[in-house]
């Protein structure tokens, strides 16, 4: 049998014998692999081979390597992975080299390589099917339709994880690339970015508890929300009065559904998706009563409660004027009532620039410099601090304004005392309601009388 150093420039020189037979030349490097030289003089065909005892043969046997194709010009150095030369089909002599070191790797450890290659494959096909996108529909599917804010969750995944990481293997994702969408979302929206890190953990925390994923250990276990967005800091801002005037000016230019959502907001105090999410099948206009079920309430799955909302006039005068759809029940939608609306970043930054504008304008209407005007950033959320303080301010209880924000009561309080606070709710309410329409449509200034003197007799 031939031996030889092979190299490209001698496998281009092969021919076929003229009698058609097939034969060998066996390499001077790897010495159990060979070529095998098979076809015609005007179409020669070169496999490689290597020849070895196969587990758990003991007698020396060959088998094919793959087909031989010259190496392109420019070709990178990179040494492929043990899976892709497993793969390989193709090869050229460098790669066939490797392969052929990796098939006497495992023939020294009693593995066949045969075996070895197709439990590989089939690993391949099921890391494939376990891709991102695919485990994050299970997780949907399975864990988030019973949680309060699943709905919230599906969305801020789907939209900023998903295009990014969709088609990758759940198995093949590393710590940067959730970084990097993190960091990304960071930059404009921090408060958003901690919430969508929280969600991304839950999700591979969550894969591989099912132990069927191939999923060990998830990615995101050495992303710490204070190291990468920093401390989480307690909110302390307050809308004043005059702010609360631009807010509702600007909310009023705002279009269906953006515009009645923020007013119930403002007029409730509840939290943004508690509204944005309404449906139908929660009021009862007759008894101006509005029970938004504990499943879309805010606590942990089995502390929620249903939260009772009485509707004050201004209120109702909303609701009555909102579209009816017979395609669904969202209150508050763009897809016909199929869907709730998303309160999406582009609003409160519109709701922002008109703010801004009338606070300046009010600043020149008083004799004040309008590029003066500060007006710190604020978010959904201070709303309900906003009212709860003036709640406060109104007097009313302290029972009843936790009510209104429907916090959960702690300790022997929440085991003992069921009472729902309707009516001081109800009271709550009205009472801002009047208070809310104080600031927003104050009463015209009376216009100057003159008084002239008396006419003398």
């Amino acid at each position: 049998m031939v031996r030889k150093n092979l190299t490209d420039r001698y496998l281009k020189s092969l021919k076929p014998a003229p009698n058609g037979r097939p034969y060998e030349v066996m390499d001077s490097v790897i010495k159990q692999m060979g070529v095998r030289v098979m076809g015609t003089v005007a179409s020669p065909v070169l496999t490689f081979i290597l020849i070895a005892r196969f587990p758990p043969s003991t007698n020396p046997t060959r088998r094919a390597l793959g087909a031989y194709v010259e190496s392109p010009k420019g070709a990178s150095n990179r040494d492929p992975t043990v899976d892709e030369l497993l793969a390989l089909d193709v090869l050229t002599l460098a790669e066939a080299r490797l392969k052929a070191q990796e098939w006497l790797r495992m023939i020294g450890r009693g593995i066949d390589p045969a075996i070895e290659t197709e439990r590989r494959r089939q690993a391949r096909t099921r890391q494939q099917k376990n891709t991102f996108l695919a485990v994050f529909e299970d997780w949907v599917r399975e864990k988030l339709p019973d949680e309060r804010k699943g709905k919230v969750v599906e969305r801020d995944v789907r939209r900023e994880f998903v295009p990014k990481l969709g088609s990758l293997p759940i198995t093949e994702i590393t710590d940067l690339d959730v970084l990097g969408i993190i960091n990304a979302k960071k930059r404009t929206a921090p408060v958003q970015a901690r919430n969508e890190l929280g969600h991304i953990k839950r999700l591979f925390k969550w894969a591989i508890d099912q132990r069927v994923y191939g999923l060990k250990t998830s990615p995101c276990d050495s992303l710490k929300p204070a190291t990468i967005i920093g401390e989480k800091k307690s909110g302390t801002r307050i809308l004043s009065d005059a702010e609360l005037f631009a807010l509702w000016r600007a909310v009023k230019r705002l279009p269906y559904p953006h515009k009645q959502a923020y007013q119930i907001l403002v007029l409730t105090a509840l939290r943004l998706n508690e509204v944005a999410d309404a449906s139908w099948p929660e009021f009862d206009l007759a008894n101006r009563l509005w029970v938004v079920p504990a499943i879309r309430m805010k606590a942990k799955n089995s502390k929620a409660r249903p939260h009772a909302v009485p509707l004050t006039d201004d209120v109702l005068a909303i609701l009555t004027k909102l579209p009816r759809f017979k395609r669904g029940n969202f209150l508050f939608s763009t897809m016909f009532g199929e869907k709730p609306v998303w309160m999406n970043d582009k609003i409160k930054k519109r709701v922002d620039a008109r703010m801004l504008r009338t606070l300046r304008a009010l600043a020149r209407r008083r004799g004040d410099d309008p590029a003066m005007v500060e007006f710190p950033p604020w978010t959904n959320h201070d709303i309900r601090r906003t009212v709860r303080s003036n709640l406060s301010r109104l007097r009313v209880t302290e029972e009843a304004r936790e009510a209104v924000l429907a916090h959960v009561r702690s300790g022997i309080k929440r085991t003992y005392d069921h009472h729902d606070y309707l009516d001081e709710k109800r009271e709550a309410l009205e009472l801002w309601s009047a208070r809310l329409r104080s600031i927003v449509e104050p009463p015209e200034p009376a216009p100057n009388v003159i008084e002239f003197p008396a006419a003398r007799a």
